[in-house]
């Protein structure tokens, strides 16, 4: 049996292959869109891919399960539980076999069994997975957003993320009955998660890329609570804010993304082009470094700076995929890989793609200011924390608003545009964000406080601490 694992460092995400190496025959597990690395790996051990499944319909990426059966003609294996509503519009499909719970196929001589785990959502999938050549018990399974490094997968994103009202609470008691199902499963069982650090799919999810049930039971804040109530509190307790994003994200998964091969390729605008797109309201994504927006920009352009390796889950945040949108790279070379990662989340309709050339002379500053030099500000102002709820809650300066980065569209009107607004975060990317978005939106008096947390927390600013 050969195993391999791939992790998206942008959205914390893994997939893996399993393949046997006597038959040829490899099933990849929770692909994302860009399938390269897959038909890389399987090509290097000599394998085929004939199967791809994955655990449920993702909320945070785009599957790549359509993608990578049209490149290799592999099987779909897709859940056939939960919520009618919430079932694949693809199922279907004749190369599509319907998985129920306790339902078990062959990779070559490897054995997969399915165990239906509702929580996260209603359809999700454990994978348990036996090596039959050597063994009659499972080694380990493929959790996928079930369970996780020190955390437990969300049960709150169908009601916060794709608005259907009512589920949280059962999804936190559904997870709640699955943990006492895996309690009785033998503690050397690896589990290989779906997710890592960084993920909106949990609150506190670890670092380390696999663990074991064992190891879980004992160290997991999730096993040690024995009383489903308090349980219920604590799992929806702290969630992260889910982006915007992943409403789209499970529309696109369950109805089946359109294939990379038919998405047009984005063409590279001039200046006249630029200028016409800012003065009409379009959607301009600058992703160049933080300091050359800073130092030289076009107003109505976002900045959102692809040098951080999250920037597409901020892009997911802000954009309206109604529209078409349009971007600003530093160089050219760098389309490819921002191409996959808008596409990763299902950012397509990219028309146009400008270099700085394009800015031209009508560039303008974005307005900063350094936390020692606004300790002595005196003007009217409002200071915008744009960070997190928990990060809010942990420490806060002193009279601030507080409404997190992805919010600001639907509380635009909360905010003044009679007073300077001063934008601050962790780190001062966010809140450039924040920043550009403003004055995209008409606020002409916004500053960005450039400096992160250490600097405004030393200052001579009133700070708020929990």
């Amino acid at each position: 049996m050969l195993l391999k694992y791939f992790y998206d460092e942008r959205l914390a995400q893994a997939a893996y292959l399993i393949g046997c190496a006597k038959t040829g025959e490899a099933m990849v597990i929770d692909p994302m869109r860009d399938i390269t690395p897959y038909l890389a790996a399987a090509q290097k051990e000599g394998l085929r891919i004939t199967h791809v499944t994955e655990t449920h319909i993702h909320a945070d990426f785009v599957s790549g399960i359509r993608e990578l059966a049209a490149a290799t003609g592999a099987r779909m294996y897709l859940s056939a539980m939960g919520d009618q509503d919430w079932q694949y519009a693809f199922a279907d499909d004749p190369n599509v076999t319907r998985v129920y719970d306790g339902d078990q196929w062959m990779v070559g001589n490897i054995r997969i069994e399915a165990i239906h785990t509702p929580g996260h959502t209603p359809e999700h999938l454990v994978y348990l997975f036996t090596d039959t050549v050597l063994a009659d018990a499972p080694m380990g399974m493929f959790a996928g957003d079930f369970l996780f490094v020190g955390d437990m997968g969300r049960p709150d994103l169908l009601e916060e993320a794709a608005g259907v009202i009512g589920t949280k609470v059962n999804g936190a008691k559904a997870q709640f009955a699955n943990l006492q199902k895996f309690k009785n499963l033998p503690d050397y069982l690896q589990i290989l998660p779906g997710h890592g650090a960084g993920s909106a799919c949990g609150k506190a999810l670890g670092a380390i890329p696999s663990t074991t049930l064992g190891y879980e039971k004992r160290f997991n804040p999730a096993f040690q609570l024995t009383d489903e109530a308090a349980f219920v509190d604590w799992l929806l307790s702290g969630q992260p804010e889910p982006p915007r994003y992943f409403a789209q994200m499970k529309q696109v998964n369950r109805d089946g993304s359109p294939l990379i091969a038919d998405l047009p390729l984005p063409q590279h605008g001039d200046a006249a082009q630029l200028t016409q797109l800012l003065q009409t309201g379009a959607q301009v994504f600058d992703l160049r470094h933080r300091e050359q927006f800073v130092r030289s920009h076009r107003r109505g352009a976002i900045s959102i700076p692809s040098s951080n390796p999250g920037f597409s889950t901020y892009v997911g945040w802000l954009v309206d995929y109604t529209r078409p949108i349009y971007l600003i790279v530093q160089d050219e070379s760098d389309l490819s890989e921002i191409l996959i990662a808008l596409r990763a989340i299902g950012v397509d309709q990219i028309s146009l793609f400008f270099t700085p050339d394009a800015i031209g002379p009508n560039a303008e500053s974005l307005p900063t200011i350094r936390a020692e030099d606004l300790a002595h500000y005196s003007a009217p102002l409002m200071l915008l924390d744009v960070r997190g709820q928990t990060e809010y809650a942990d420490q806060h300066l002193s009279g601030a608003t507080h409404i997190p980065l992805g919010f600001l569209p639907k509380r635009i009107d909360q905010l003044p545009r009679d007073r300077t607004i001063i934008t601050y975060c962790a780190s001062g990317y966010r809140s450039q964000i924040a920043a550009s978005w403003l004055r995209a939106q008409g606020f002409d008096s916004v500053i960005n406080l450039a400096d992160g947390q250490t600097a405004w927390a030393q200052s001579l600013i009133p700070v708020v601490l929990a």
